[in-house]
């Protein structure tokens, strides 16, 4: 098997992958919902209401697409489409497993290996926001527009705090290759004390960072307590106010995969990527494709739990004012950022990396 077969057999299953978690996230979010209320949550389609995301889906294809009459139609249309655009291709820069050897080739599970991954995924996450923008000014609704002007001003606040905290992480690697970011996890003495094969994460030097970026990924995903822009007791559904059939699923659908992608990114640079304990000693003893499979699993393991209670903060968590939404993002976050980054500094100047 040659490269780009590789790369495209890589690029299908990445976009199977995150259709099917962002499908079955919608699954999981009314089953958490429904065990956080007692109750029982969906029941009715397929085994333990596994078909339900296909029930679901199949709703959004088949009802009425409306448009309003004094919408501006195509950039209506752009809107969502950009949205899940933005969000599938963000992925590609993401070390998905160690390697996998075909044939005597080993072949990275990285779509795209490049120097920038950081830059790219903050790019990447500040250009979604545009596909909000769009989809709210061209429904010609005010509370669309209203809560449109709330997500550029929510993603502007809280992508600074979010890019403190990642400098962070790359003073101490000295790279923004998210490959050798993973990979200055796997070996290393913890604190310069004890070595565990594959635990040198990132999490144990930078707490205060992994704080900062959480809260900053819920915010830049929508997410509760953040969900200012889709506020349903203020601005009906928000941006999303006037759209229907699909066109809200590609809205909703590129929501849960920002959130997927969200976590994935997280576990790059805080939770070791795919390391996992004993990683080097199962390439030794159980070959390389044992352990780039094992690779895989724990980092999607690792994504799932995170998924899970950015699911668990939305059922607990009461929703924000938007005051006390910019309160925390320019007095609390962005403060703490700064002074953990310049603890860092003077830490790596001391002692070095």
């Amino acid at each position: 098997m040659d490269l780009i077969t590789f790369k495209l057999i890589l690029v299908l299953a990445l976009f199977l992958l995150s259709l099917t978690i962002a499908a079955y996230s919608t699954w999981a979010e009314r089953k958490v919902a429904a065990v956080m209320q007692d109750r029982i949550g969906p029941n009715r389609a397929g085994p333990f209401a596994l078909l339900q995301p296909l029930a679901d889906g199949g709703k959004f294809f088949f009802k009425e697409d409306f448009t309003p009459a004094n919408a501006e139609r195509f950039l209506f249309v752009l809107g969502p489409a950009l949205v899940m655009f933005i969000s599938l291709i963000t992925g590609a820069v993401i070390p998905w497993g160690k390697s996998l050897n075909i044939g005597g080739t080993s072949f990275d599970l990285q779509v795209a290996n490049i120097d920038v991954g950081v830059l790219y995924i903050i790019g990447m996450a500040s250009i979604g926001v545009y596909g909000i923008m769009i989809g709210g000014w061209a429904s010609n609704n005010k509370y669309s527009l209203i809560g449109a002007i709330r997500a550029s001003s929510q993603m502007i606040s809280y992508e600074l705090a979010m890019g403190l905290a990642l400098l962070s992480i790359i003073m101490m690697t000295g790279s923004l290759d998210l490959k050798v970011i993973s990979e200055t996890q796997a070996t290393g003495k913890l604190w310069g004390l004890f070595a565990i094969d594959g635990m040198n994460w990132n999490i144990f030097y930078q707490p205060i960072a992994f704080l900062v970026f959480i809260v900053a990924a819920l915010a830049e995903t929508n997410r509760h307590p953040f969900d200012l822009p889709e506020c349903e007791s203020e601005l009906v559904t928000g941006y999303s106010t006037e759209y229907s059939s699909m066109k809200l699923g590609l809205y909703m659908f590129g929501e849960y995969v920002n959130m997927f992608i969200s976590n994935a990114f997280m576990v790059v640079l805080f939770f070791g990527g795919y390391n996992y304990p004993g990683i080097e000693w199962v390439t030794q003893h159980w070959g390389e494709n044992t352990a780039g499979i094992l690779s895989i699993v724990a980092f999607l393991t690792k994504t799932i739990i995170g998924i899970l209670i950015f699911m668990w903060i939305r059922w607990t968590l009461p929703r924000f004012r938007y005051d006390q939404l910019m309160h925390l993002g320019w007095k609390t976050l962005i403060p703490m950022a700064l002074v953990n980054l310049l603890v860092t500094g003077a830490v790596i100047l001391a002692f070095g990396s």
